[in-house]
């Protein structure tokens, strides 16, 4: 299955569009390898996105074509999930 179409799917990103345009500017990756939004994904794959100051880092226990709002986050299983501090310039 398609990157962009999984994110969708799962919910971890609501729209299709937009989980293209993430993967684009380089934001999320599998299994630590940069990925773009046609990316395939499988099973047992860890996706990580990033999302301003979150990272959030998934396993991917399912796919399915398409499933309940109620049911979306049983494809996924949360890893890690932690706060990006931004750093800030050093004044010389």
């Amino acid at each position: 299955m398609r990157l962009d179409k999984f994110l969708k799917v799962s919910r971890l990103i609501k729209r299709r569009t937009l989980a293209k345009e993430v993967a684009e500017q380089g934001r999320i990756a599998i299994n630590d390898t940069i990925a773009k939004a046609s990316s395939t994904v499988k099973i047992g794959d860890e996706v990580t996105i990033q999302f301003g100051q979150k990272k959030l880092t998934v396993k991917i226990t399912d796919l399915k074509e398409t499933t309940k709002k109620e049911e979306a986050s049983q494809l996924y299983e949360i890893i890690k999930e932690e706060r990006i501090e931004e750093e800030l310039p050093q004044n010389e």
